[in-house]
């Protein structure tokens, strides 16, 4: 059983891995910020600022900034341990090297799964804006190719060939695939500053009164309250790990796997509390917290139907970076765990 704490030997991890083996250094820090602020700002933004308001009212401002918190401090141990153990593989490679082979196994394949039910999530969850948007104008798809053969479809087609289109983008190359990842991840920054200079002239102070309507806090299971808001706007910051899985592929890991994980989160968190406060002060938070695209609700009443159009469609355009980012991630999981030969 010594197997299961055979661990890997702290040196062997810094140096250069087997060319035959190994990963071509081709991205540096703004290829690893784009990656990650791919990965984070996803679905999440665009849904859970309504779930959170509905949960903690205009403090739901608070619940970001506890969510961004937290998830600034697991981001620290991150950088820390991809500069120390600059090889693929994130947290499955870190365990491996501190815990042993038994835990790097079952890290491993919990991050394979976690990914998977990620890149499936976001992919339906674009599906649905996507078969919109066609609907919207005109050209929408039969329901049999829009539905799983759970919920009377067939196949959710759409789904299916975003994953393969992000699938063969990946096979082009990392340095290929992360510059388009960059270019998608503007587009999808850009439609969030366009909501936050269209919904910011509308600011009305009073629309945060009251400001903590719910409490801060009810103890453990409460459904009200700006920890019960924190812990589900906890989700809409995942994704930095990504990162780390692009250790063996940067130039000067020890320098850009920090900025590229330090920067992408507080990157994120400025842009989420820019969104939060633009929304919160254009329209009382009772008037979209139910809506299932709160951004483009609020666009639609304050703006235009044109501009809430318009951010939903740079929403479909850029959302696949949030598939491209943890496939990516994944691929490179298998390729350590086969090499060490775990898979």
């Amino acid at each position: 059983m010594s197997f299961l704490t055979r661990r890997k030997a702290l040196p062997a991890l810094g140096g250069a891995a087997p060319r035959a083996h190994g990963l071509k250094p081709t991205l540096s820090w703004p290829h690893l910020v784009a990656l990650g602020v791919g990965a984070i700002v996803g679905t999440g933004i665009y849904t859970l600022i309504g779930v959170g308001a509905e949960r903690a009212g205009p403090a739901v401002m608070l619940a970001f900034v506890i969510a961004g918190v937290v998830c600034v401090c697991a981001a620290l141990a991150y950088a820390e341990l991809a500069t120390m153990i600059p090889e693929s593989g994130s947290a499955y490679t870190y365990s491996y090297t501190t815990l042993g082979e038994g835990a790097a196994w079952m890290v491993g394949w919990s991050l394979i799964l976690e990914y998977t039910v990620v890149c499936s999530a976001v992919a339906v969850g674009w599906a649905g804006y996507f078969s919109g948007m066609m609907e919207g104008i005109g050209m929408g798809l039969p329901a049999v190719l829009t539905s799983a053969p759970s919920q009377g479809g067939i196949v959710n087609l759409p789904a299916v060939v975003i994953v393969a289109a992000v699938a063969g983008l990946l096979v082009a190359g990392t340095k290929e695939s992360a510059s388009i990842n960059a270019a998608l991840v503007v587009v999808k920054i850009a439609a969030l500053i366009a909501f936050v200079a269209i919904a910011l002239p509308h600011f009305n102070p009073d629309n945060l009164k009251p400001f903590m309507p719910y409490g801060f806090s009810h103890g453990v299971g409460a459904q009200t309250g700006v920890m019960a808001a924190a812990a589900i706007i906890f989700f809409a910051f995942y994704g930095f790990d990504a990162v780390a899985t692009a250790a063996e592929e940067t130039r000067n890991p020890a320098r850009d796997l920090t900025i590229g994980i330090i920067g992408s989160m507080v990157a994120c968190v400025a842009i989420y509390m820019a969104v939060a406060i633009a929304a919160l002060g254009a329209m009382p938070f009772t008037e979209f917290m139910k809506s299932p695209e709160p951004l483009s609700h609020i666009i639609r009443t304050v703006g235009s139907d044109l501009w809430a159009t318009l951010i939903a469609g740079a929403a479909v355009v850029a959302l696949p970076t949030v598939i491209l980012a943890f496939m990516f991630g994944q691929s490179r999981i298998f390729f350590v765990m086969a090499r060490d030969g775990l898979l």
